[in-house]
């Protein structure tokens, strides 16, 4: 994809947010983990950190790798039950995984923060009109306002919510292409030759602007249980 597209970036960072919060005394949850890439970048103690993942090879990778250094490993399915007592954790971290609020409320401790970064329910909308797919199986109704109500509702404080609708840029078709076929869940059921008619309009916008334009939706939420 180099030099094939271009991606607004966020007015935060999420990294930065989690580090503001973070210490090293801290009991924490990584939800969502994937291969533990990003959870390794805030240096926590092994013995002080606990992740889940859905993925079983992924799970399987965190079991073999990060498992032996002290790291506490637990799978979780599409249910988004948490397999830890009540009060566990100091701090919960979810990047774009999927939660129960409940849940989350349960293992926190009283003063137990909550940061998780989103992608909303018009994440790749416009795209998604082009293409003629309107098959994006999204969760409905998913956005800043209702996240907010939710934690509200389970006895959180906001400390922080942001939301942000990014822009793509993308260069040329051979790029738009590969990204739509490297995120299926997005795109279902896409092929070039499906849908070549709609690719060949999109070629045209490419003509006329330079470029085929997309917009991502994020939004980032920061809760601390009240005591």
């Amino acid at each position: 994809m180099k030099n094939r597209w271009k991606q607004e970036d966020l007015p935060w960072s999420y990294s930065n947010l989690v580090r503001e919060y973070l210490s090293s005394e801290m009991n924490l949850l990584d939800m969502g983990t994937g291969g533990g890439e990003l959870l390794l970048t805030f240096n926590h103690p092994y013995s002080k950190t606990s992740v889940t993942e859905g993925w079983l090879p992924n799970y399987q990778l965190l079991q073999k790798q990060l498992q032996p250094k002290g790291v506490t490993i637990a799978f979780v399915d599409e249910m988004d039950r948490l397999e830890f007592p009540n009060d566990s954790f100091d701090i919960v971290l979810n990047s774009h995984a999927s939660y129960d609020p409940k849940e989350v409320r349960r293992v926190l401790k009283p003063g137990g923060v909550f940061i998780t970064q989103q992608v909303g329910d018009q994440n790749g909308q416009i795209l998604s009109e082009k293409l003629c797919t309107n098959l994006q199986p999204k969760i409905k109704d998913w956005s800043l306002e209702i996240v907010q109500k939710e934690l509200v509702e389970e006895n959180f404080d906001i400390m922080l919510a942001k939301e942000y609708f990014p822009y793509q840029y993308f260069y040329d078709m051979e790029g738009l292409i590969y990204y739509v076929q490297r995120i299926p869940w997005e795109y279902p059921e896409f092929t070039v030759e499906t849908h070549f008619n709609q690719l060949i309009e999109i070629q045209k916008e490419l003509l006329n602007k330079g470029f085929i334009y997309n917009r991502q939706h994020r939004f980032i939420v920061i809760g601390k249980v009240m005591n």
